[in-house]
């Protein structure tokens, strides 16, 4: 069973950059499909970005195509969501989640999610 941890949010103006990172407790994600969603106050978790295990394969939401980046390196049990670009709209509380059989945008996918790592960008 693994059990992600995020970390790298913080407080970023507007048109700035922040690189999250995941990595995992218990068991290593090299097994898993990661994902990145994020929820707003007042509003629902959305899927973000989310990466295959084993042919590294991205997925993106529409808003975040061309600005965020997600990516993986298993050597350092380690996912990334490198966000450019931010504007005020990004800011929300940022969760990394896994499941070893099921790949995509439904948060419904995931069976194991972590804490979360607030972004705030500011105007």
């Amino acid at each position: 069973q693994v059990q992600p941890v995020e970390s790298g949010g913080g407080l970023v103006q507007a048109g700035g950059s922040l690189t999250l990172s995941c990595t995992t407790s218990g068991a290593t994600l090299r097994a898993y499909n990661m994902g990145w969603f994020r929820q707003a106050p007042g509003k629902e978790r959305e899927f973000v970005a989310a990466v295959h295990w084993n042919t590294f394969s991205t997925n993106y939401a529409d808003s975040v195509k061309g600005r965020f980046t997600i990516s993986r390196d298993n050597t350092k049990n380690t996912v990334y969501l490198q966000m450019n670009s931010l504007t005020p709209g990004d800011t929300a509380l940022y969760y990394c989640a896994a499941d070893q059989t099921r790949f995509g945008g439904d948060a419904r996918m995931y069976s194991y999610w972590g804490q979360g790592t607030q972004v705030t960008v500011s105007s």
